[in-house]
């Protein structure tokens, strides 16, 4: 029998932050991931560079920069600042995985890779265990408290709670985007001819002659020298929760990266050597399910800087909206000083006792999930569900009656900004 404490599922960036909180707060923790490594969309959708997570103000101890994403993830910025693997928000993620790997070893969370959730055993409203399966088969588990980490709800789902998908009128998602990287660029002619690039690629577009529906190029600086990152393909109207819908976005999506390069390398220049160095391992999905939770966090109480009692976490990224339907970005900027909070009721799910939610699919609403589904804010969410399940073991209490004054406290004290 394997027995512990509480299990996470998904080991990216939000499922580590759960399991090693919750393991230095005294648990016996497993985490499991589908994947080889740790980190989650940093490795197998090459999500990069971390988009800002900071704002402007004055606090009691004088600080005029403060990271709104703070706690666990500081340590994180922290050990690749040391291993010279960050640079402006961009980073190595091979020095992540590696980063991860020993976060979890030293908190003493055991870890289980190449392992795919299959299954949920159910009494009442507590979920009793999980089975994953892997290369020995199937494998049943059990503990006392359980963290969705996946990204997409999956563990929720198949517990029986209730979610949605994206915007409410269609149900269609931001949309699907394979991240890739070109080597051997030539960098100095690369930013002389930079401004080029989205005015001929517009004029190509508006020909028909490019097959992407977005509306410029994106393109971000990486740490390897002569390497460039391309966050600029864009999948419309498929379903991430469809096997068959993600099967055509990746194939999609490679169509587009190959057109993007074909592009660049016969008309910028810079790129004449160029080359595709690689592809994410899988696409980048934005959105896909959302609990329906104890609290569904909104747009208007994300522009109101609304400061919940029970707040867990910060954030003032914008609201950052891909079309889902084919060109264009919406954006709704935070001024210097403003951020929202997000409430701790977000990531209880209904129907599940001793389940949290943390990441992308917490509860919330299309236009809210646009902001707080970037890396920083969702790895602070997985800090705060690991916590939360430590102490309500702790209290002997189900995650939904935990002390938020004690989460809070705990999280104070790891570092966490929570805007309270």
């Amino acid at each position: 029998m394997y027995e512990f404490d509480v299990i996470v599922a998904g080991g990216g960036l939000t499922g580590v932050a759960a399991a090693v909180c919750a393991a230095r707060e005294g648990m016996k923790v497993l985490l499991f991931e589908q994947s080889g490594f740790l980190g989650g969309a940093p490795g197998n959708c090459l999500v990069n560079p971390f988009m800002p997570y900071s704002t402007k103000m004055t606090t009691e101890e004088g600080k005029q920069r403060v990271d709104l994403s703070a706690g666990i993830f500081s340590e994180i910025v922290n050990r690749l600042d040391k291993l010279g693997a960050h640079k402006n928000g961009s980073f190595h993620e091979e020095y992540m995985k590696l980063i991860l790997d020993r976060m979890t070893i030293e908190a003493g969370v055991t870890v289980l890779l190449h392992s795919t959730l299959c299954s949920v055993e159910k009494s009442g409203g507590m979920l009793t265990g999980v089975t994953v399966v892997g290369k020995s088969g199937r494998m049943t588990m059990h503990a006392k408290c359980f963290i969705d980490c996946t990204g997409d709800a999956d563990l929720a789902v198949m517990a029986g709670c209730p979610t949605h998908l994206g915007r409410p009128a269609d149900q269609l998602c931001q949309p699907m985007t394979l991240c890739f990287r070109l080597a051997n660029v030539d960098m100095e002619a690369f930013k002389k001819n930079r401004d080029k690039i989205n005015p001929l690629y517009q004029k190509l577009q508006a020909e028909g002659r490019i097959r992407n529906p977005r509306e410029n190029v994106l393109i971000f600086f990486h740490p390897v020298k002569n390497m460039l990152h391309f966050n600029t393909t864009r999948v419309v109207k498929l379903n991430p929760t469809d096997p068959f819908h993600l099967t055509r976005a990746e194939m999609e999506a490679r169509e587009q990266m190959f057109e993007m390069f074909e592009f660049l390398k016969a008309n910028i220049g810079g790129f004449e050597n160029a080359d595709i160095a690689f592809s994410a391992p899988q696409i980048g999905v934005r959105e896909s399910r959302m609990i329906d939770g104890l609290h569904m966090l909104t747009e208007e109480e994300l522009k109101a800087c609304t400061k919940f009692d029970d707040a867990i976490a910060a954030g003032n990224y914008d609201i950052d909206i891909h079309n889902p339907e084919g060109a264009g970005t919406s954006h709704y900027y935070f001024k210097d000083g403003e951020y929202y909070t997000i409430p701790y009721r977000c990531l209880l799910p209904n129907n599940a006792d001793n389940l949290l939610v943390a990441g992308r699919c917490i509860s919330s609403t299309h236009e809210a999930q646009a902001s707080y589904r970037i890396l920083p804010i969702v790895t602070t969410l997985g800090q705060a569900a690991g916590v939360a399940a430590a102490v309500s073991l702790k209290q002997n209490v189900l995650p939904k009656d935990a002390d938020i004054r004690e989460i809070q406290r705990i999280l104070k004290e790891s570092g966490a900004f929570l805007g309270v």
